[in-house]
């Protein structure tokens, strides 16, 4: 079954995958400040959507091939503003697949390391090198209902 495309814009899109099921936020490009967080912001907007029309939990897909990097105001906009939002909304597992650029491995890798030393929420977060990886693994995670 092919992804479902829930928003596109040039720099990135946000898609579900009704098979796993999953939030998928695909980066195309770089994306500047007010894109990479619209962007972000859409795909929890529509993991909430997602959820509510699902009896089991469903997981989140970050397709970071195209990353680059991220500034050390977006990272910390992650750690205390997004990553909170995502965890009340549901997210509890959370696949990346690795970056091409050493630019973007390197905010991936920055991006794990702040979810594991943090106390205010949990995530299973694991880095895949392809999304049909990352979907097998959420497949296996997600608890069936």
């Amino acid at each position: 079954m092919p992804d479902l495309t829930l928003a596109s814009e040039p720099y990135g899109a946000v898609l579900f995958a009704p098979e796993v099921p999953c939030v998928i936020i695909q980066w195309h490009t770089f994306a500047n400040r007010q894109q990479f967080r619209s962007l972000m912001d859409r795909a929890l907007a529509a993991y909430q959507t997602e959820i509510a029309q699902h009896p089991a939990p469903i997981g989140w897909i970050a397709d970071s091939r195209q990353l680059s990097a991220l500034t050390p105001d977006d990272q910390a906009w992650c750690e205390t503003d997004w990553n909170p939002r995502a965890y009340a909304a549901g997210v509890r597992y959370i696949g990346i697949v690795i970056p091409e650029s050493i630019f973007g491995k390197i905010a991936v890798q920055q991006y794990v390391t702040n979810v594991l030393h943090n106390d205010h929420y949990t995530f299973e977060t694991r880095t895949f090198s392809t999304v049909s990886e990352t979907k097998k693994w959420l497949k296996q995670m997600l608890p069936v209902v």
